[in-house]
Order: structure tokens, then C-alpha cells, then sequence
């Protein structure tokens, strides 16, 4: 669809990536959802008693981690797309420097959580807890394998493939998305 300026518009990234996030987004939807309806409905008092052992600063500063790492990979891909690769690794680097801040954040958590005896099997909220936070550690994992191989792309010897270097902004995106959800969920519904 061509814009006010006569140049085409296109959705960034390709289709695949898209399908992924949906599906994902789907997936975890799901999990809210059981979560809300047949975790937290269903034992409320116990829920209210565990999130008190939750660090909202803990929470927070993860969150602020996520949203500043969103904003460094963002100023990665438009740095890309004007054909600034120095700048667009530069902000790729800072973006992944806050996933892994985020990841020592949430092992300091867990050791936390975990050397105070409340662990998978203390109770249903705590399943819930380490399972999220755990899935969505997985996600920052691959998430930052994914800003590695858009990291090499920015400084190979050839122009990058933009799809690629907006489909690892699209799933970086995707990933802090998800945590805002984990966070509300777990954190702050109180």
C-alpha cells in the first residue's frame, strides 16, 4: 500500500516471524488464562499469602531492564534501515547487555526465592511462578542467540538482510511483551 509520500509500506520482518509470535502470543495467552481462571480464582487466599514473598522492586527494575533494552533494539533496526551498521551494532549490543541484566536479575530472584525454601513444589503459586519466569527465561535465551546471529549479520561484509534485523526486533518485542503480562500477573495483581 503506497504511503502519503508514494513510497510502499510493508510489514517488517517476513511472514514467518509472525506466525511465530502469534502462535506464541496464542500459546501463552492460554496459560494467562488457566492461570487467572483455574490457579488464581480457585485458591486466592493462598496466591494472596505466596505474591507477598515477591519483590515488586525486583519486578520493577526487570521490567525497566526489558523497556530500555526494547527502546536500544528499536534504535537498532532504524539505525539499520538508514544504513548506519556501526550505530545499529552498537544499540544491538546495549539491547542484549540488558537481556543478560535481566537474566541476573532473575537468577538473584530465583536464589532468593529458592534459599528461603519455596521452591517449584511449595505450593500452586509457586508452580506458576517458576514455570512463567522460567518460560520466559527461556525466551531471553533464545532471544539473545537470535541477537547474535543479527549481530553478525550487521557486520558482515554485505549489506544485512533487513528482514532479518527486524525480525530479531520483532522478537525482542515480543519477549519484553510478554514479561509486562508476567509481571502484572505475578506481581502486581495483589
Amino acid at each position: 500500500m503506497p504511503s502519503s509520500s508514494g513510497t510502499s509500506r510493508r510489514l517488517p520482518g517476513d511472514a514467518d516471524i509472525w506466525v511465530f509470535v502469534v502462535g506464541d502470543m496464542l500459546i501463552f495467552s492460554a496459560y494467562f488464562a488457566a492461570y487467572l481462571f483455574t490457579g488464581r480464582m480457585g485458591s486466592r487466599e493462598l496466591f494472596l499469602r505466596s505474591e507477598q514473598h515477591l519483590s515488586q522492586t525486583s519486578g520493577l527494575c526487570n521490567t525497566l531492564i526489558l523497556l530500555t533494552s526494547s527502546l536500544f533494539i528499536a534504535l537498532c533496526v532504524h539505525a539499520a534501515r538508514l544504513g548506519n551498521l556501526r550505530l545499529a551494532s552498537r544499540f544491538l549490543e546495549l539491547g542484549g547487555a540488558c537481556g543478560v541484566g535481566f537474566l541476573l536479575v532473575k537468577v538473584f530472584e530465583w536464589h532468593s526465592k529458592l534459599a528461603s525454601g519455596l521452591t517449584i513444589s511449595t505450593n500452586a503459586f509457586f508452580m506458576h511462578y517458576y514455570v512463567m519466569t522460567g518460560v520466559h527465561v527461556a525466551h531471553i535465551l533464545i532471544g539473545l542467540t537470535f541477537l547474535m546471529v543479527v549481530r553478525r549479520e550487521l557486520g558482515g561484509a554485505q549489506a544485512p538482510r533487513m528482514e532479518l534485523v527486524e525480525a530479531g526486533g520483532i522478537y525482542w518485542h515480543m519477549v519484553d511483551f510478554l514479561w509486562f503480562m508476567i509481571f502484572s500477573l505475578l506481581y502486581l495483581m495483589r
